[in-house]
């Protein structure tokens, strides 16, 4: 689905127009994005969690010279599936 999709399907759930969809989810992901900068997690009940997590400096290789090269510390965001969400992906398993 791309953005537009995803606007326009928002937009026709929530019966508003295309314009306040877009505002609306690009507010969710600038607060998404501030919240989880700052460290804390942002969580939907029965959707999931948003937050970050830290990946430490570590070498790796060139894989076309084969060069070492150092691959520096950063964060990553992270998104981890509620249980809900999990099992209406999942209908048959037990």
């Amino acid at each position: 689905m791309t953005k537009a999709e995803l606007i326009e399907e928002v937009a026709k759930k929530a019966d508003i127009s295309k314009a306040d969809a877009e505002r609306t989810i690009a507010a969710f992901f600038e607060l998404v994005v501030a919240s989880t900068k700052k460290g804390d997690k942002v969580a939907w009940p029965g959707f999931g969690s948003f937050s970050t997590t830290r990946r430490k400096e570590r070498t790796g290789r060139n894989p076309q010279t084969g060069a070492t090269v150092v691959v520096p510390a950063s964060t990553a965001m992270k998104f981890s599936a509620s249980s809900t969400l999990k099992a209406e992906l999942n209908p048959n398993r037990k």
